[in-house]
């Protein structure tokens, strides 16, 4: 059994007393993992009880179990950055490299699934979420063709960053979001009638936002009434998840923050490196990982998240 790397036993900030009924009197945050360049994307899988995980900026896919410890799924890797895992239990992940959604098979091998719409190459594809119907919904700014490091570089063929709803079954692609000036992260409410969506424009952008915003799903598969659900401070939003409440918890600068499904921000979860994204996982589901800095984090909550 791997021990970790590092315990953090102060790691929680409580601002609403609804905060209190998430969290163990023990909880501690803990290191499990380092030596990443930039960590992003984790995913759990229950067959094996692990957590896959990208070195966005490394090229790299690790891969982190309790009884093994750290090892490389995938050098390269096409600069894959969010991941997600589909109903048949495959992993599903963004290809800011390829500029596509990609798969890995049942014999592990790698499948385009999803590189254009109306004809055009996309961005590339950073974080990607699975409904419940097996349709991908995925975001795409232009990081992986612009920023060094995120991918091969390239010419923007979209007139703008969407968000894309992809049926693998009918291959049809649909921009379902357009008015965010750089979608990043993204989750759905647990009844899925709310696609919750980061902006981080902030990043590189003079006067972007660093905020996220709310979507009313209507027949699963169109969105309307965008608004604005949180302003995230300090940093900027980057990949999120829900939990079974509703409960918002979402990266930053120096934590996961959690916001209620009203919009209230009642605690967070402090982490010495700056949070890309984050994930339920577990048995219970009742364990966040995160993915920050060069690292990988764990802490154990009084909470399940949604898959």
């Amino acid at each position: 059994m791997v021990e970790p790397i590092e315990t953090y036993s102060h790691a929680i900030n409580i601002y609403d007393d609804r905060m209190r009924a998430l969290i163990r009197p023990d909880t501690a945050l803990k290191k499990l993992a380092n030596g990443a360049i930039h960590s992003e994307g984790p995913v759990y899988f229950p067959a094996d009880d692990s957590i896959i995980w990208s070195d966005a900026h490394g090229n790299r896919l690790l891969r982190w179990s309790a009884p093994d410890g750290v090892s490389i799924l995938r050098d390269p890797s096409d600069y894959q950055n969010g991941n997600y895992r589909d109903l048949e239990g495959r992993l599903v992940s963004c290809s800011s490299g390829l500029r596509a959604i990609i798969r890995r098979e049942q014999d592990r091998q790698w499948r385009v699934l999803c590189d254009r719409y109306q004809g055009k190459r996309l961005n590339s594809p950073n974080d990607l979420v699975v409904k419940s119907d097996g349709t991908i919904w995925f975001t795409d700014p232009p990081y992986g063709i612009k920023a060094p490091h995120q991918g091969y570089g390239g010419v923007q063929e979209q007139p703008g960053s969407y968000v894309y709803r992809f049926d693998p079954a009918t291959d049809e692609i649909d921009a379902v979001v357009t008015d965010i000036l750089r979608p990043n992260g993204l989750a759905f409410s647990p009844d899925e009638s709310i696609l919750y969506i980061s902006d981080s424009s902030a990043f590189n952008i003079p006067d972007g936002a660093h905020q996220i915003r709310a979507y009313d799903l209507v027949d699963n598969r169109q969105t309307t009434n965008g608004r604005l659900f949180a302003t995230i401070d300090p940093g900027q939003p980057d990949g999120l998840r829900i939990d079974l409440a509703g409960n918002v918890f979402t990266s930053s600068e120096d934590s996961v923050q959690i916001y209620t499904p009203d919009g209230t921000r009642i605690g967070k979860i402090l982490v010495p490196e700056t949070v890309a994204n984050l994930t339920f996982g577990g048995c219970d589901r009742d364990c966040l990982f995160i993915a920050a800095g060069r690292s990988l984090y764990a802490i154990d909550l009084n909470t399940r998240g949604v898959h």
